[in-house]
């Protein structure tokens, strides 16, 4: 039961508390992990058009910045002491769902764990939900890890403290 744990990371604080997860879940079924990172058409489009730069050079660097990513994540994983191996996926051909829905059929995994907002309302209306369209096409059990609801506002941070917005593998991330 579970032993084929197929874990999309981006960065962001909630695919790191899917990692954790599914972590724990692969010490329970004595199961293995692989890591899979996409560089999408939307990360590449707010790169190139945000910088105006070199098309092939920003996919060079979200490549990079994806491995750097699934590199850590591995090192992650290794300390647990569970096997594990990782997949980039840069092909711009289909959304990050379709993306995740395939190599989980094809690997083939026993299972998908992926973090997720857990938005509600006009939010999931307006920006949409990879986790949710996962969900909905997956040939395999999902499991969604929320994020913990935000807490107060801290009042001693200025406004550029509490908003960041961040590329950490080329997807970006609004906190």
């Amino acid at each position: 039961m579970y032993q084929n744990i197929l874990v999309p990371v981006d960065g962001s604080a909630t695919s790191m508390r899917g990692l954790e997860q599914a972590i724990g879940v692969a010490r329970l079924t004595n199961g293995r992990i692989r890591l899979l990172h996409i560089v999408d058409e939307l990360s590449f489009a707010l790169a190139t058009d945000a910088y105006a730069g070199y098309a092939g050079e920003w996919m060079s660097v979200l490549r990079e910045n994806g491995t750097k990513l699934l590199q850590e994540c591995l090192q992650k994983v290794e300390a647990a002491d569970i096997s594990v191996d990782t997949v980039l996926r840069d092909n711009l051909d289909g959304s990050v769902h379709e993306l995740v829905t395939k190599e989980a059929a094809n690997w083939p995994a026993d299972l998908i764990v992926l973090g997720t907002h857990g938005r509600r309302g006009a939010k999931r209306v307006f920006l949409g939900s990879s986790a949710e369209n996962i969900l909905r096409t997956s040939p395999v059990p999902v499991l969604l890890v929320r994020a913990p609801e935000d807490a107060a506002p801290d009042e001693t941070k200025s406004a550029a403290e509490r908003k960041r917005v961040s590329l950490p593998s080329g997807a970006l991330s609004f906190e």
